[in-house]
């Protein structure tokens, strides 16, 4: 019998933000034209195909019984955990059942984990890994511009820019097809790059700033006191459209280019030459990534590149603007619909009791009983297993063990949880630490909405069909949620039915999506929202008219520089930041498995000075010891002459004794709840 070719199937990549337009054909990967790749795709992008058809998938659920993971069935599984969920909320009430979600989970099941924590647990415990990646832009965003959308103009205006500054970004690695919008900005001599190490992005770049880890608010203020000394500042812009620049002037007056110098070590020519760059250009834009996100002061630090832009007159001005390049695939979308312990869908904020009722009448559930805001990720993490903490927690699309900061600490409080629930297509490291594993669909055997880094709302449309054994994360929702006394139709488990709950949760709110439906994406509608009615065009360019705060005004941040959180001293005498390289993903859960990118890097590095090799005694190739106040780790030595003699940097994709996030630093923003990952202090040794 002849069998059919498996239909060509137009979607997107699974990996990051820029959620590149690509074509499956079963489980071969083609390109396609797209407005944020334009056609090109990267190598993890070429080989996401390999996904599909991993010898590691897991196809059948697995219980730990005498210490060992083995088959079940999914009535087992399902049965299990409902058990130990109300044995231990009748022991200890709601907020022992915590749950951990994903950036990379669509809209509809961020969405859904959201609601069956509130509603079916009732618990205030749950947050995601977002929380690592973009809460310190959202929360400078918001504070500025009383609204967080990562990009808040397409990402083809970019192509059109003569200056970019980039900020802690390095899309060359990251996400390269990004590199074509900034072309016409490279051959215009107006591409700035801030990044201690000198990337592949940096390279391109007509001017490298290679700040001292931990001083990028420093820089800040040295450019924005030149960008007014020298007679570059937009006094019509700030009169007009902002507020609050007199009590940013004034911190920002202390702060003259040769003090900067001294702090960062960045020349104070350049940090004029810079100013100067983006006053001359008729079109300019800061984008700031989380080498200046993911710090302690994460906040002020974007706030301080806020203020930049703002001083400059950028962010609201057709073909300028200010911008965050989003992490994970979702990590916008992620954000938006009720996963963070203080949201629910639309970006409300939970304890608002106007949205909470909003809410609670699209659920059919008593206001009065969704619980109030709970812990945030890594608060959340290490209060696991402890008197007042969660005894239980669910994960879906999280690999905390690998990810999290203090990893050790954080798998040690992962094992002394009574109940540890993980669903996942693949059985990653705190998979395998877990009482129950569900195996679920992954990205190309469902159809959900995405939304990415420009606030575009996508169809990723399903392509094949899942491996025997398999369901999707909202299959598993509903079994659960009817287990633990939930109506069957209150969880619903088709993607469209879910996004048409989620529209009418998101209707009123500053992400409204309430006028996205599958059809106008099936009908390639560029949708960004917000999009109120199903008549709205979507909104491209948010601010060209307006702000979103009570008087339409952007607020400058009056925002000083404080340093690390944790400083070097005789034992601990280099910084160590921590990244990503091109052909890994995340905690490399996935990336790991597809065999060309393991062999192009096997296993976890350390790129070192020389100079710094040279007095630690370390010659290129072999195994460092790389020493923290929280744990240690082990990694091969890389020379490379371009590094900061006083700064190492490490890869966090690998993991056991392999994790970078076994040195970091829990520290946290006292705004956006962000840990320090991108600074800690650290020896090194021979191994």
């Amino acid at each position: 019998m002849t069998q059919l070719a498996a239909p060509a199937v137009d979607t997107h990549c699974p990996y990051c933000a820029l959620q590149c337009g690509m074509r499956l054909t079963g489980a071969r990967v083609e390109p396609r034209q797209f407005p944020t790749n334009g056609g090109g795709l990267c190598q993890k992008g070429w080989t996401s195909g390999s996904l599909l058809t991993s010898p590691s998938r897991l196809t059948t659920p697995l219980v730990r019984v005498d210490g060992e993971l083995r088959p079940a069935s999914w009535d087992l599984a399902l049965d299990l955990i409902a058990h130990k969920i109300k044995a231990l909320q009748g022991a200890h009430g709601a907020d022992a059942i915590a749950v951990f979600g994903g950036g990379g989970l669509t809209n509809e099941k961020s969405y859904a984990l959201g609601k069956f924590a509130r509603v079916a647990l009732g618990t205030s415990q749950i947050d995601y890994n977002g929380r690592f990646c973009m809460s310190s832009a959202a929360a400078a965003g918001i504070r500025a511009f009383g609204l967080d959308r990562g990009m808040p103009f397409p990402v083809t205006d970019l192509g059109a820019a003569d200056a970019v500054l980039l900020v802690g970004a390095n899309p060359a690695e990251t996400m390269p097809p990004f590199i074509q919008h900034l072309t016409n900005a490279a051959r215009s001599g107006g591409l700035i790059v801030v990044d201690p190490r000198r990337t592949p992005t940096a390279e391109q770049a007509t001017l490298h700033l290679q700040p001292r880890p931990g001083t990028d608010l420093a820089l800040a203020l040295g450019i924005l006191h030149a960008v007014v000394a020298d007679g570059h500042l937009r006094h019509d812009y700030i009169a007009e459209r902002t507020t609050g620049f007199d009590a940013a002037w004034r911190i920002a007056a202390a702060w003259w280019p040769e003090r900067v110098e001294r702090v960062t070590g960045v020349a104070a020519s350049d940090q004029r030459r810079a100013a100067a760059i983006l006053a001359a250009a008729s079109k300019a834009y800061v984008l700031t990534a989380r080498g200046t996100e993911q710090h302690s002061r994460g906040t002020d630090m974007v706030g301080a590149w806020i203020n930049l832009a703002m001083s400059l007159g950028l962010p609201g001005t057709p073909g300028s603007g200010f911008g965050c390049l989003t992490g994970q695939g979702n990590g916008q979308g992620g954000r938006e619909h009720g996963q963070k312990a203080d949201q629910l869908p639309g970006y409300r904020k939970i304890d608002d009791p106007a949205a909470r009722a909003h809410v609670a009448g699209v659920w059919g559930v008593d206001p009065d009983s969704l619980p109030g805001p709970g812990r945030s990720a890594y608060e959340l993490l290490d209060a696991l297993g402890t008197e007042n903490g969660p005894k239980a927690l669910m994960v879906f699309g999280s690999n905390v063990i690998v990810s999290a900061p203090s990893a050790g600490a954080v798998g040690d409080r992962l094992s002394s949880l009574d109940f540890l629930v993980v669903a996942d297509f693949v059985l990653s490291e705190t998979a395998a630490r877990a009482d129950v594993v569900l195996p679920v669909t992954q990205w190309a055997e469902e159809d959900g909405t995405m939304t990415n880094l420009e606030g575009r709302v996508l169809l990723r449309t399903k392509a094949l069909s899942a491996p025997d054994g398999v369901r999707s994360d909202l299959e598993v929702l509903r079994e659960l949620a009817i287990r633990l006394g939930q109506p069957e139709e209150r969880f619903p488990v088709e993607p469209e039915t879910v996004f048409a709950e989620l529209r009418r949760a998101s209707a009123g709110g500053v992400a409204d999506y309430a006028g996205v439906t599958y059809d106008r994406l099936r009908a390639g509608e560029a949708l960004h929202w917000p999009v109120p009615s199903e008549d709205h065009p979507g909104t491209p360019r948010v601010f060209l008219d307006r702000f979103n705060t009570p008087d339409g005004r952007a607020r400058f941040a009056a925002v000083d520089h404080t340093g690390p959180a944790e400083p070097i001293d005789d034992d601990y005498p280099l910084l160590a930041t921590t990244g990503r390289v091109l052909q890994h993903y995340q905690s490399g859960a996935q990336t790991r498995l597809v065999e060309e990118l393991l062999n192009a890097v096997p296993e976890v590095f350390i790129e070192i000075h020389p100079d710094t090799a040279e007095r630690a005694g370390l010659a290129e190739g072999v195994l460092a010891r790389v020493v923290s106040r929280r744990g240690e780790m082990k990694a091969r030595v890389r020379h490379v002459s371009s590094m900061r003699t006083d700064t190492v940097f490490l890869p966090f994709h690998f993991p056991g004794e392999q994790r970078a996030n076994l040195l970091t630093n829990p520290a946290l923003d006292p705004t956006s709840r962000m840990p320090e990952f991108k600074v800690c202090a650290v020896r090194l040794e021979v191994s």
